[in-house]
């Protein structure tokens, strides 16, 4: 059964919570913006959850990188997962995302 935006957003919060604290709303916000854009370049309703979780741990907490990895995983994604990828392996990486 697919589900809504709202209840992803409810799935979300508990992992997003963790990294921003009480700028919880906001980082969700940007990720229902990620949503939409990814509906816009790939008809699909939104990223994989691996997607998702590959921007939240690049962001490290900052809002300033959630928005700088949110807007190159809709433009680039695999840029997005090695960097990830990289950073989850402790290798250095370019974190500012291009």
């Amino acid at each position: 059964m697919p589900i809504g935006r709202s209840q992803r957003r409810a799935e979300r919060r508990t992992k997003v919570a963790v990294l921003f604290a009480d700028r919880t709303d906001r980082a969700l916000d940007l990720l229902e913006l990620v949503e939409m854009a990814w509906h816009d370049a790939y008809g699909e309703v939104t990223p994989t959850e691996e997607v998702i979780d590959d921007i939240l741990v690049l962001s490290e907490g900052s809002l300033r990188l959630l928005i700088r990895w949110a807007r190159l995983s809709v433009t680039d994604r695999r840029d997005v997962k090695v960097e990830a990828d990289k950073f989850r392996s402790g290798r250095p990486g370019d974190g500012e995302g291009g």
